[in-house]
């Protein structure tokens, strides 16, 4: 039996490792730390604009495990906000457990506090082995970089206000390595409108409970509440330098907008002081839950690996990645899409068959090469999502974006026939 290693236990990678398991494949996950979904953890959004046409894309395809798992844990359904329509609001702490019950009943042989530090190379082009921090070499046959693209601390401190303390708690399980740059090949770094690199996360989360009891009822009844902030501190630009573009919108600026993610108030701004937050009215108590610092937060797209449409990693033979490591890419479906492609085509690859490529009539297919041409363009600026920005305006244009559930499903299955 074929043996597919994966780094990174987020979205992507159990994404890749449900998928490559299914495919008949060996597969052993790597996560440095003791929870899985990454920045997942603060997610909660889904469904919204063109995420709605991606996941039904996705279960068509066969990545429907995850997908159903999201959609199990919502709280509000077809919720509107600005820019956004047919919101999914759901509560990624109920999914966490939901996602390893499934990877640890279909027989992934799921590794905690497993981090990797370096490569083994068999030749200059193929990988024989991870090495973890405690040296232990993890041999496989095929291997996907799912390990992100934020952290490790130096790199929110150069790029940032300094560790945030944020989900990926890089101070208590250590940074991020990329595969794909120890095995010889030089990673692509993403840039902001002033020539930085890297981006803020978008958002934050507040302990509902610290919320005005009127928030919280507005909350629970509505799932979105806008509370508009004095003039003086609306900032514009601290939406541009944000990941999550598709929220960079003048709303945003001049209000506090939260969604109710379950456990969590979310705050669509990359970072707000608490002296400022407590001064609107319902927020006097407001409580950060993470990141745990009110004026900053981590700094992502630091990390993309040169790729074909395949998610086959340029340079080497049995290398694929995922996730924010594949490219300039935002949010949970974005990453489940990815996750799939690679994953697939890891025991594809592994057994010497044709590689899938999926065609651009599908959204999940034109979002992954688009992102790719326009990198391979010079264009590190830009980030894509479904959801928003300049990839959800593409979707409108070409006719990609639809919510009829049956027209997605016959589409699917006319276009990919036997390849899956």
């Amino acid at each position: 039996m074929v043996e597919i290693v994966i780094v990174g236990g987020g979205w992507a990678g159990c994404t890749a490792a449900i998928t490559a398991r299914k495919a008949g494949a060996k597969v052993v996950l790597l996560e440095k730390s003791d929870l899985l979904l990454g920045c997942g953890l603060t997610a909660g959004i889904t469904r919204n604009n063109g995420r709605y046409t991606a996941a039904e894309e996705l279960k068509c395809l066969g990545a429907e495990e995850l997908v159903e798992i999201i959609d199990s844990a919502t709280g509000h359904m077809g919720v509107n906000f600005p820019g956004h329509s047919h919101a999914s609001l759901y509560d990624p702490t109920m999914v966490e457990p939901m996602v390893r019950e499934v990877l640890e009943r279909i027989g992934v042989d799921v590794r905690m506090l497993s981090r990797a530090v370096d490569v083994v190379m068999e030749s200059a082009r193929m990988i024989e082995g991870v090495v973890l921090s405690d040296e232990t070499v993890i041999e496989g046959d095929v291997f996907i970089d799912a390990a992100g693209s934020a952290g490790p601390m130096g790199n929110c401190l150069r790029y940032g206000r300094g560790c945030s303390m944020c989900i990926l708690r890089c101070p208590s399980f250590g940074p991020r390595i990329s595969i794909s740059s120890r095995a010889g090949v030089e990673d692509i770094v993403g840039i902001r409108d002033d020539g930085t690199y890297g981006a803020f996360s978008g958002s934050c989360e507040l302990n509902k409970e610290s919320l005005s009891q009127k928030i919280r009822d507005e909350l629970d009844r509505k799932g979105v509440v806008m509370l508009p902030i004095p003039d003086k501190d609306a900032n514009m630009r601290q939406l541009e330098i944000k990941a999550c573009q598709q929220y960079a919108l003048p709303e945003f600026e001049k209000n506090i907008i939260l969604l109710d993610t379950g456990s969590h108030a979310k705050l669509m701004k990359p970072f707000y002081p608490i002296e400022k937050l407590r001064k609107i009215p319902g927020l006097e108590r407001a409580i950060y839950e993470c990141p745990q610092r009110s004026d900053a937060n981590s700094v992502r797209f630091l990390c993309r690996a040169p790729r074909d449409n395949t998610m086959k990693v340029s340079g080497l033979d049995n290398l694929f990645c995922a996730g924010e490591k594949s490219g300039f890419f935002v949010g949970c479906t974005e990453a489940i899409a990815t996750g799939f492609i690679a994953g697939y085509n890891a025991k594809r690859l592994a057994m010497g068959e044709t590689l899938l490529e999926l065609p651009r009539y599908l959204a999940v297919g034109d979002l992954i090469a688009y992102e790719n041409e326009c990198v391979q363009s010079g264009d590190l600026k830009n980030k894509y999502s479904f959801s928003g920005g300049i990839y959800f305006q593409r979707m409108r244009d070409l006719g990609l974006y639809i919510t009829d559930k049956e027209w997605i499903k016959e589409k699917v299955k006319q276009l990919l026939g036997a390849y899956v």
